[in-house]
């Protein structure tokens, strides 16, 4: 029974830390002001492919002032704007450039990969291919919570890395 028990404790535990683990490595953020920025990461690029994406899982205004990301800068690319998505009258996806993004106060804004409506981080003239297990920082500006350096990770979106798994 002793053996049973320690054998069935020690894999309870190993199970949990692998939990805290994934928490830890999915759950990145960075404070600046009354803001957090929660969960930078980017898609991989192919070789040949000048121009990326950087997304968040949210920007949450934690205060009771509106605040504005204003720009964005990175190494790893020439220029960096900040886009809007949206769909036309027509049914067709139009991207434009935005000159800032709010972020109301008591609120969350998203920049989520693959929403059909919805704001990102434009690289373009990329340096060097993005490719899914790296980092790379980006500086974003906020009109007045001022800059914060965050690490964005680039990863393979879940759905098409599930895809990939399964095909035969």
């Amino acid at each position: 029974m002793t053996k049973f028990f320690h054998r069935h404790l020690t894999t309870l535990c190993l199970a949990v830390l692998g939990s805290l683990m994934t928490l830890a490595v999915n759950a990145h953020g960075f404070d600046v002001g009354d803001l957090f920025v929660r969960h930078p990461y980017a898609s991989p690029s192919l070789e040949g492919v000048k121009n990326g994406a950087v997304y968040f899982k949210g920007i949450k205004n934690n205060g009771k002032t509106a605040d504005q990301l204003i720009g964005a800068r990175t190494d790893v690319a020439q220029t960096v704007q900040l886009h809007e998505m949206r769909m036309d009258s027509n049914n067709v996806m139009r991207m434009k450039e935005l000159a800032a993004v709010d972020i109301p106060a008591g609120s969350e804004v998203v920049f989520v990969r693959g929403q059909p409506e919805g704001y990102h981080v434009m690289l373009l003239g990329l340096k060097q291919v993005l490719k899914d297990g790296d980092r790379f920082p980006l500086w974003l500006t906020f009109k007045h919570a001022g800059e914060v350096k965050v690490e964005v990770y680039v990863q393979t979106a879940k759905a098409a890395a599930q895809a990939e798994e399964h095909k035969h």
